[in-house]
């Protein structure tokens, strides 16, 4: 038996799936409100309660082998108490269950912007860089991702669970509910823009992709006491995600250009005012959102590929099959 936290999510529903495809067993915790159609299809168990119910995950725990913990506050706005309850506190509750129940692995799912907001031309980094580097004051999303690592490198350094960590990069394919839809509105209507002359490269995955390599990993006994980064499934430039994305829509090239710089000083403004105004919905755009598509660092995946990783779904595929689940979801509710 595999536990899925975060299974009505992007990467932990593409998890559940990849399983469930292997012929494995498969358990998710989903929250009362959570729409869990997706799991019903492909036949996954189901524990209602959230992470902070212990006997629910008690419960979700019992005879299970494998825990894929890929359940976070996503996004980069919100106040720091719901980091701290999800991202933080829900690991460590997740993780209690886990060793009260003698679950053999922890798979747990950080991100590679547990780095922290580097950036420079030419700059690639690896699995042996510190983490929680250049955060700024409201980099939430970052900061809870490092802090929930400790809690789980804590636990596998006194031999209480074996653990390995994932950090995947910048994440689409169907049901993406973060950043797809926002891109196909941009390039839609003419208004997206390229943040510098475009040609940065991305650290951009397939989420299948991304689940696949988490489930390798966390089978191998070399990994235990390892962290990868499942960032990238080749090369692909700012430019290139957009101009895939424009193809699939049948639309233009993107063509606009603006200063990173002057955007991401703009972002900061807007963030500011929304702090300021104590606004709950996210600002236009936010620092965190400016860096993840206009950065100039790479995070190399050199380390999962060593174990034989390879991406089976490409940006030429994958990206089109995006668009097309998004449009048809689109549709579907009117």
């Amino acid at each position: 038996m595999n536990l899925v936290t975060g299974a009505t999510g992007l990467l932990g529903s593409h998890i559940a799936e990849q399983l469930v495809r292997r012929g494995e067993e498969v358990r998710a915790l989903v929250r009362p409100t959570s729409d869990t159609s997706f799991l019903d299809s492909i036949g996954v168990e189901k524990v209602s309660g959230d992470l902070d119910d212990r006997e629910a995950l008690g419960k979700a725990c019992e005879g299970v082998r494998v825990v894929y913990h890929s359940a976070a506050k996503v996004g980069d706005w919100g106040p720091w108490s719901e980091f701290q309850r999800i991202t933080i506190d829900g690991t460590r509750n997740v993780l209690e269950a886990a060793c009260e129940a003698g679950v053999e692995r922890f798979l747990h799912v950080s991100s590679i912007s547990a780095y922290g907001h580097i950036d420079g031309e030419g700059l690639v980094l690896d699995e042996t860089a510190p983490l929680g580097r250049q955060l700024g004051r409201w980099s939430y999303y970052s900061r809870a991702k490092v802090l929930a690592e400790e809690i789980v490198w804590r636990s596998h350094s006194e031999g209480r669970i074996a653990v390995t960590v994932i950090r995947p990069s910048w994440l689409y394919g169907p049901r993406d509910r973060a950043s797809i839809g926002r891109l196909v509105a941009a390039i839609s209507s003419g208004k997206a823009v390229l943040l510098g002359d475009g040609q940065n490269r991305l650290s951009l995955t397939y989420a299948g992709n991304a689940a696949e390599g988490a489930i390798l990993v966390a089978g191998r006994d070399e990994a235990r006491g390892e962290a990868y980064n499942c960032s990238s499934d080749g090369d692909i430039t700012l430019q290139g995600y957009f101009g895939l994305i424009a193809g699939a829509l049948g639309k233009p090239p993107v063509r606009k250009k603006l200063p990173y710089k002057v955007v991401k000083n703009v972002a900061f403004l807007l963030e500011i005012i929304g702090r300021l105004t104590g606004r709950k919905d996210p600002p236009m755009l936010s620092r965190y959102a400016v860096w993840l598509m206009g950065r100039r660092v790479f995070f190399s995946p050199g380390k999962i590929r060593k174990l034989g990783w390879t991406p089976t779904v490409d940006y030429e595929t994958g990206i089109p099959m995006t668009v097309e689940w998004y449009l048809s979801q689109k549709s579907t509710s009117g």
